[in-house]
C-alpha cells in the first residue's frame, strides 16, 4: 500500500487538495499533529475537502506515535534540503511505502531528517526557486511511485462518460 504522510500540515486548501490525489490513487493519508486547521465537517466544507468521504486517512498526535504503528516499510522523505534527487528512489512493491512531507513554512524537522539521510530526495528545480507547492510536491511523489509499482487498481480509461466518449 502506499501512505501520504502529512507532518503537522497547515494549510487546509494543501490538504484538500492532497486528500483527492490520495483518493483518486488509492493511497492511505496519515496526519500528524497539530494540524493548522480543524477536520471537523463544518471546516473541511468550507477548505473544499470533500474528498474525505471514502477516503482512507489516520490521524496522530505525534510523531513517535506514527513511527510505534507504522515501523515497517519503506519510509521516503521529500525537503528541499534532500543531498540526492528524487529520480534516483527506487520503490520496492513488495513492502508498504510511506512517502513523508512537512509543514508548509519549515518542511521536516532536521532533527528527524538526519536519521533518515539516505532516504530523504530532493525535487530538482531551478536555483532560485525556494520550493513548491505541497499539495503538487505530493502528487509528483505519488505518480512516480505507483509508476513504478505499478497502476494496479486504478483505470487507464474514462469511467464515468465512457471510454469512447472522445470519439462520439
Amino acid at each position: 500500500m502506499i501512505n501520504v504522510v502529512l507532518y503537522e500540515p497547515e494549510i487546509p486548501q494543501n490538504t484538500g487538495n492532497i486528500m483527492r490525489s490520495c483518493r483518486a490513487f488509492d493511497c492511505r493519508l496519515h496526519l500528524i499533529e497539530p494540524l493548522g486547521f480543524h477536520l471537523d465537517e463544518r471546516h473541511l466544507k468550507r477548505a473544499g475537502m470533500d474528498y474525505i468521504d471514502g477516503l482512507d486517512y489516520r490521524l496522530y498526535p505525534n510523531i513517535e506515535t506514527f513511527y510505534q504503528e507504522n515501523s515497517k516499510g519503506q519510509f521516503v522523505y521529500f525537503s528541499r534540503y534532500g543531498m540526492q534527487s528524487f529520480d534516483k528512489c527506487v520503490f520496492n512493491k513488495q513492502r508498504d511505502i510511506y512517502l513523508l512531507f512537512g509543514k508548509e513554512s519549515t518542511g521536516i524537522p532536521k532533527t528527524i531528517l538526519r536519521d533518515h539521510l539516505d532516504e530523504t530526495y530532493r525535487l530538482p528545480m531551478i536555483g532560485e526557486a525556494r520550493s513548491l507547492n505541497l499539495a503538487n510536491c505530493v502528487a509528483i511523489g505519488i505518480y512516480e511511485c505507483r509508476r513504478q509499482v505499478g497502476f494496479e487498481g486504478l483505470q487507464d480509461h474514462e469511467t464515468i462518460k465512457g471510454a469512447d466518449w472522445l470519439l462520439k
